[in-house]
């Protein structure tokens, strides 16, 4: 994969604040490196954050300085934890396979 750390690294930020908005977010990130983006998660029911987001960096240079100078830190009165996201996992194959019907024993006759 030559010219691998040249891509966006995709950051997890979690521990944010209820009240942390994307541009809150990205500020801070952008103290130590180039901020290609950034997005605090919001529940689709409550309309409130759920306290966790992710920040693309340009590169892997300011992604590592990211992690290294911001995890642990306090950032609007929480403190916050940043680590390289892991792969979002297709939620059906997390389940397990299973594919609910009338496993209980109920209804069989």
């Amino acid at each position: 994969m030559k010219g691998f750390s040249k891509l966006a690294k995709k950051l997890y930020v979690g521990g944010l604040s209820f009240d942390t908005s994307d541009s809150s977010l990205e500020n801070l990130f952008a103290q130590v490196g180039t901020v290609d983006s950034a997005r605090v998660i919001i529940d689709r029911d409550s309309g409130r954050s759920k306290g966790f987001g992710f920040v693309e960096m340009s590169n892997d240079s300011d992604a590592s300085r990211a992690i290294n100078e911001l995890n642990g830190t306090a950032f609007e009165g929480r403190t916050i934890t940043v680590n390289e996201a892991r792969p979002q996992v297709d939620r059906n194959q997390q389940r397990g396979g299973y594919r609910g019907g009338n496993s209980g024993g109920y209804n069989r006759y």
